[in-house]
């Protein structure tokens, strides 16, 4: 059956998002045919302000408000500046902030190195993590990347080129989840949670 252009447009549209499969970009696309007229001019003026209405922290490169050079994180005194937690994506950064227990600041790379994608240290904003830790401000780096191959990969490579300059680098603990059973834990994580053991306090 062929559809009008423009269903068919906003079902490809809806298509090339990520997690988005042809039946559920035709759902959605059939959904707001139906809906209400104003909230498919709201999705349209939201869609259109998330590319007007956002840009990047100079600084550490997370998403901001349009107009501002540094994001609430970098610009709040209250934050340490002398470390940074080097994360892959802005919804890191989310993830982190959630847990309340962390008051220093964020690097964001968007991405990590994956040579069979072709992205490099040059796709990253690894530079500029580098020429922030050259200001001689920061004395720990945290390499939060995704406990994955590119997520090691990454931080691998960034203790390579990080560790010359002196300050000290950690790296997030790997192990079990909080409620979580032995039996149903993969071997690498039993592996991590083993090698990452701690002292029992008082």
């Amino acid at each position: 059956m062929l559809l009008p252009e423009p269903i068919q447009n906003l079902i490809d549209a809806f298509s090339r998002l990520p997690g988005v499969g042809p039946k559920t970009a035709s759902r959605l696309t059939f959904y707001l045919l139906r809906a209400p007229e104003n909230l498919a001019h709201d999705l349209a003026e939201a869609l259109t302000n998330l590319k007007t209405g956002t840009t990047y922290c100079r600084t550490c490169y997370n998403i901001t408000s349009a107009g501002r050079e540094e994001c609430e994180i970098c610009s709040s005194p209250t934050r340490d500046a002398s470390l940074i937690c080097v994360v892959e994506e802005p919804l890191d950064v989310i993830a982190l902030e959630r847990t309340g227990g962390y008051q220093g600041r964020y690097h964001v790379l968007h991405g990590a190195l994956s040579p069979i994608e072709g992205i490099g240290p040059e796709q990253l904003k690894m530079r500029e993590l580098i020429g922030r830790v050259r200001s001689g401000e920061v004395r720990e780096v945290i390499l939060a990347t995704n406990p994955s191959m590119e997520g090691d990969y990454t931080a691998a490579y960034l203790r390579q080129q990080l560790q010359p300059l002196g300050l000290r680098l950690t790296r997030l603990a790997r192990g079990l989840p909080v409620g979580g059973d032995l039996e149903y834990a993969d071997q690498g994580t039993l592996l991590r949670a083993l090698s990452g053991r701690q002292e029992m306090s008082e």
